[in-house]
């Protein structure tokens, strides 16, 4: 994980479960955070690269990944997604980029996963 001590937000701990990803299963992001100013409100943008690629980007109502307002000291944005089954294997880099509602950006992390392949077979 980078350094992101320039912003208003600060991130502690980037959880991630199961760890290596499993294509075609859920994946859960947890991403622990202290910031000492009043966050009402933002966007969070996210940016996956495979060995280096930009592949995937999506955006997320912060309110809709931690609870708002965020009234300052600590708080966790949580995230869920399945990858699908086809997800190739490898090193993947993950850029989250957090701006508040008036577009300031509050935080801007890197942080590298692995994915591997998930079971072909179905499961009973």
């Amino acid at each position: 994980m980078n350094d992101n001590s320039d912003y208003a937000v600060k991130v502690k701990d980037v959880d991630i479960s199961p760890n290596p990803v499993v294509s075609g299963k859920v994946a859960k992001f947890r991403i622990a955070a202290s910031t000492e100013k009043v966050i009402s409100g933002g966007n969070l943008k996210i940016g996956v690269s495979y060995y280096g690629v930009p592949i995937h980007s999506e955006n997320h109502d912060l309110c809709k990944e931690t609870s708002c307002p965020v009234t300052g000291g600590d708080f966790v944005l949580s995230h869920e997604q399945t990858l699908p089954g086809f997800t190739p294997p490898g090193p993947y880099t993950l850029k989250m980029r957090l701006y508040a509602k008036d577009g300031s950006q509050l935080t801007c992390i890197t942080f590298d996963f692995k994915i591997k392949r998930g079971s072909t077979l179905s499961e009973s």
